[in-house]
């Protein structure tokens, strides 16, 4: 398989479509014995514990989410303090509950049906309070355990071709998914929500990176088999999805000549359940968009993402944001710590305002290695308004050129929006859902499959950012999953050939129900 065979991602992207027909001919039944673990232990690595008095940035939320990243001009390095921090606000355990089948731990950033699929692995050399090595973060005990002991950043250097940001990094974080985590409610489809819930992690550390005054960059192009090696995962199981270079340094990390030159990791983890089905569309996929060589990593760096919408053809609605001054000033800390899922949303409406600078907010440039461009992103969005002050009720295309809202057709669409959100009462009930839509074809014609993980990541990572805008103003955010072909129809003939990637819904926070 290579990069640029596509038709795999066709395949696996036809393969994981919802439909009306496949929701009731295809039910899944979750064997809650066979639950997995929700954490991954180490069996014979002592624990490192994280510093708990977390530092405090105090920077707006709104303020966080919008910056497009700080310039990497001199030495900035990370401390351990900062590093505690960026884990917690990101990935940490910031609330539990116990219901009668047992606790969930909910972390800091939103995850398709709280599975938490994501791992998170340290690379650093040097810094203040932490020796360099390669680190796994355990987020139930808060704290890292010491898998390599010494300076390996130049592995991952070499794994992404040289990227000039992961060279200059004092810090790397790779993120993985332990596939089966999310595999055993979600089935095939899981390798999308893999990404989701990556990017709803990386949204939260981008914005804490800001807050913190360190750069930080998105780093998707790199060969699979050397990571691997390097944090000791199996590629089949736990797959790498990216990483996150954090800080500058004008110094090199020392060069290892080859990735043979450390030993394999042979580690003891507890096993996730008594059993794991095996989902070879899943591995199949990842195994067809993995980079191999270091001319595919140049490729993947050198593409050229274009951009094109149509004219617009009807009535533009400028948004409309308040003065700065006027903005909810929650700190970026206090928001996650209070965010959640919206489980129930009352069918009220929010102010044009509110939806204009969640918006605005939310898509500014995200620094990524996969899109040169400052103008483009991946995934165009769509809306159904149901309920916002000053605006009219139908369906909207975001352009976001001349941050405007394009009514595409009017109407109370509200039925609609929670038809192709699977049915579900959260998509009608909001005050309005957000759909994101890619143009698949020119996109893999552009990145091949790997572009298919391109777009699922950055929509997880706008969709991360919806989410922290909506919460910093008071208001409620969801993600839902939808019927794919049908969100397409419905906003065609401008959508199509564009297929839906994810959703969003936004709104008045409601009651939930007392059973």
């Amino acid at each position: 398989m290579t990069n640029r065979e596509t038709t795999h991602a066709w395949n696996y992207h036809d393969l994981t479509k919802h439909s009306y027909t496949s929701i009731r001919t295809n039910p899944h039944y979750l064997d809650w014995d066979n639950q997995p673990l929700p954490f991954k232990v180490y069996i014979d690595v002592e624990p490192i514990p994280l510093p708990r008095d977390l530092l405090q940035s105090n920077m707006p939320t709104l303020e966080a989410i919008a910056s497009t990243g700080v310039e990497p001009i001199g030495e900035i390095k990370p401390s351990l303090d900062q590093l505690a921090s960026i884990l917690y606000y990101s990935a940490g355990v910031t609330k539990k509950k116990t219901y009668p089948g047992g606790e969930v731990y909910f972390r800091a950033a939103a995850c398709a049906g709280a599975r938490y699929p994501i791992e998170i692995y340290v690379l650093c050399g040097d810094i203040v309070g932490l020796r360099a090595g390669v680190y796994h973060f355990s987020p139930g005990e808060f704290a890292l355990r010491r898998l390599r002991e010494g300076d390996f950043r130049s592995a991952v250097v070499r794994a992404t071709g040289f990227e000039p940001r992961v060279a200059s990094s004092p810090v790397t974080l790779i993120y993985s998914a332990l596939s089966w985590r999310s595999t055993w409610k979600y089935r095939d489809r899981a390798y999308r929500y893999h990404f989701w819930d990556n990017g709803m992690i990386l949204a939260n550390a981008l914005a804490m990176a800001v807050a913190h005054g360190l750069p930080a960059e998105l780093v998707m192009g790199f060969i699979e088999a050397e990571v691997d090696r390097l944090i000791g995962i199996d590629g089949r199981q736990e797959l790498a999805l990216s990483l996150l270079a954090l800080g500058h340094t004008k110094e090199p990390p020392p060069l290892l000549t080859t990735v043979e030159e450390f030993p394999d990791l042979k580690l003891d983890v507890l096993t996730l359940s008594r059993s794991q089905v095996d989902y070879v569309s899943i591995r199949e996929m990842h195994s067809a968009s993995s980079l191999t060589h270091a001319s595919e990593v140049e490729e993947w760096r050198s593409a050229k993402t274009e951009h094109q919408s149509p004219e617009a053809a009807g009535k533009l609605f400028p948004l409309s944001c308040p003065p700065r001054q006027q903005l909810a000033s929650d700190a970026i800390e206090q928001v996650i710590q209070r965010r959640a899922s919206t489980r129930r949303f009352a069918p009220k409406a929010i102010p044009f305002a509110d939806l204009s600078v969640i918006l605005d907010r939310a898509t500014r440039r995200i620094q990524v290695d996969f899109i040169q461009q400052p103008t483009v992103e991946l995934n165009d969005i769509y809306l159904i308004v149901n309920r916002v002050e000053n605006l009219t009720p139908g369906a909207y295309f975001f352009r976001k050129g001349v941050r405007a809202l394009e009514l595409l057709k009017e109407g109370d669409f509200s039925g609609e929006a929670r038809y192709l959100t699977l049915e579900q009462d959260l998509g009608g009930d909001a005050s309005a859902t957000l759909f994101f839509m890619a143009d698949l074809k020119s996109l893999l014609d552009k990145l091949g499959n790997r572009g298919y993980r391109a777009a699922q990541m950055e929509a997880g990572i706008i969709g991360g950012k919806i989410y922290l805008a909506a919460y910093a103003m008071k208001r409620g955010a969801t993600g839902l999953t939808f019927y794919d072909d049908d969100v397409t129809e419905f906003f065609s003939p401008h959508a199509a050939g564009k297929s839906c990637i994810f959703v969003t819904s936004i709104g008045v926070p409601g009651k939930r129900p007392i059973y």
